[in-house]
């Protein structure tokens, strides 16, 4: 299978010599939401960082292609520019920038140019109302003293404004309260519509609310099920261990 937006093929990377994915196969067309769930340790963030080009990590077989070109020949900020996007399971705070400041640049940086300061108060205003956020979060400084919940929305909101081709979202329910989960959720589905999404996830409670079009069970850096959002319930009800022969 191949064509889609994101072609990953027989992907293996390692971390300091030490394999961590052993032949990943993963197609996401534009407009798809693929869910990943695993074990800890199974390789799902590591998935992410490899598909964004985290140095860290050196791929050491197999090919990701995205939009019919070779990724892993782009740098980061490269694939940023060409719409790729990334939310971190622990975002980093930094103190003295603020929010609005930080947003702006941003979108500069990935459009490679400033955007107009009348078109972009238009943007974040209804990227802003999709997550129902206040306009005062725009001068506190970015993530510093955030709650796990104001983290996750700042996440959201970014990825609203840069509007990418493919969003990789790493646990981007970890530690969200219902209201926080419903605004974060509902930012994932207005880009959805046009865009291919990877949601990494150990719970079904996002993915009732984003319902994914193909969910993958990742077990000691392999894919070893795929199925609809049926097998992200049966996780939820029986755990992993059924699947463990197939490794």
């Amino acid at each position: 299978m191949a064509g889609g937006l994101l072609d990953v093929k027989g992907l293996h990377a390692t971390v300091e010599e030490t394999e961590i994915l052993r032949g990943i196969d993963l197609h996401i067309k534009a407009g798809e939401v693929h869910a990943i769930m695993g074990t800890n340790g199974a390789g799902k963030s590591t998935l992410a960082s490899v598909i964004m080009g985290h140095p860290a990590y050196a791929i050491t077989a197999g090919s990701i292609q995205y939009d019919g070109e070779d990724l892993t020949a782009m740098e980061v900020h490269e694939r940023a520019r060409a719409g790729l996007f990334m939310s971190f399971q622990y975002p980093s705070s930094i103190p003295g920038v603020q929010v609005g400041t930080f947003l702006r640049k941003s979108v500069a940086a990935v459009r490679g140019e400033a955007p107009k300061a009348r078109e972009f108060r238009k943007e974040l205003q209804a990227a802003m109302g999709v997550l129902g956020m206040d306009r005062s979060f725009l001068g506190r400084y970015v993530n510093d003293g955030f709650s796990g919940g104001e983290k996750k929305r700042l996440e959201i909101l970014q990825m609203l404004l840069l509007q990418p081709k493919m969003a990789l979202l790493d646990e981007t329910d970890s530690g969200l309260d219902i209201d926080a989960l419903k605004a974060v959720a509902e930012g994932i589905n207005s880009l959805s519509k046009d865009s291919g999404v990877l949601l990494i996830t150990h719970y079904n409670r996002l993915l009732e609310l984003v319902v994914p079009d193909r969910v993958h069970v990742m077990i000691d850096g392999r894919i070893v099920q795929s199925g609809g959002p049926e097998l992200a319930q049966r996780l939820e009800a029986d755990g992993y261990e059924w699947l463990t022969p197939a490794l």
